[in-house]
């Protein structure tokens, strides 16, 4: 999905959360710009990278970690000086947070029981003799907006919320952009085991809800993908370790890593069956 639909999503679902109170003061100097992303300074927030998602009317309903501390995300500047950071702030008073990116601790080596997966590209695709670039839909979090009301509730397709965690909407990166988009793959969050590592199982997301050339020639290719399908989170790859780089100055720890790689594909050109092999530990080198 491009930054101009994302940000179209978030701006029409806070335009209806600002209209319906007012807000707190924001306090400017909580926002921190890092190129072009901003910092958003010890603040509640919500993190989504490993979270589990199932979908409703085109959306993707995540249930998110809620964080606090600091984060990182794309500004979505709009009206008067407001962006993703004062939209955080403004919420404490009104019942929701944004969805942000930090380094997920579940993930870092080697005692996090999480991992990224490289789902890869067009030009990655045959980094361990793999033939087919994934093509999948995934979930796009970031700006998403999350609600304190779901807070340790149940909520359809999820099982029920911890006492921190609440549901994020977010909206749906599908495969009908193509590879250009996505150049080197996507990459999502998936478990990770410290004896036998990498789960080949969670490849399988790689083409999650994958949309067919004809329903990508609509003028509406999300509206296939089903109710209560269990798209993952995902970003371009790279993303994740250009947030990190600028959020932590550099000091990145180790993270677990799993690279999936198609060996055969269907007729339809999906994945008939993925490998995973095994990354650990990735080192992430900033160049800052």
């Amino acid at each position: 999905m491009s930054i101009k639909k994302i940000f179209f999503v978030f701006a029409s679902l806070l335009a209806m959360i600002l209209a319906s109170g007012a807000a707190l003061a924001a306090n400017p100097d909580k926002c921190e710009p890092a190129e072009e992303f901003l910092i958003l300074e010890n603040q509640q927030y919500a993190l989504c990278a490993n979270a589990t998602c199932t979908t409703l009317n085109q959306v993707a309903y995540c249930g998110c970690d809620l964080l606090k501390g600091n984060s990182i995300s794309l500004p979505f500047d709009f009206g008067d000086g407001e962006n993703v950071c004062t939209v955080n702030q403004d919420g404490r008073g009104n019942g929701y947070r944004v969805s942000t990116y930090s380094v997920p601790k579940r993930s870092v080596f080697p005692e996090g029981d999480y991992a990224l997966y490289t789902c890869p590209g067009e030009l990655n695709k045959d980094k361990y003799g793999g033939v087919a670039a994934a093509s999948g839909s995934y979930a796009q979090c970031d700006g998403g907006l999350c609600f304190m009301s779901t807070k340790g509730r149940n909520f359809p397709g999820l099982d029920k919320l911890g006492k921190k965690e609440l549901v994020c909407s977010c909206p749906i990166t599908t495969n009908c952009e193509g590879s250009d988009a996505n150049p080197e793959g996507h990459q999502i969050g998936g478990p990770y085991d410290g004896v036998n590592g990498c789960d080949p199982n969670a490849c399988l997301k790689c083409d999650a809800a994958r949309l067919t050339d004809a329903q990508c020639e609509t003028s509406n290719p999300a509206n296939f993908i089903g109710v209560q399908e269990n798209v993952p989170v995902g970003s371009a790859a790279g993303t994740p370790a250009i947030l990190s780089c600028l959020l932590l100055d550099g000091e990145v720890p180790r993270l677990n890593s799993c690279f999936c790689s198609c060996d055969e594909v269907n007729e339809d050109g999906s994945c008939a069956e993925w490998s995973v092999h095994d990354e650990s530990p990735l080192d992430i080198h900033c160049g800052l």
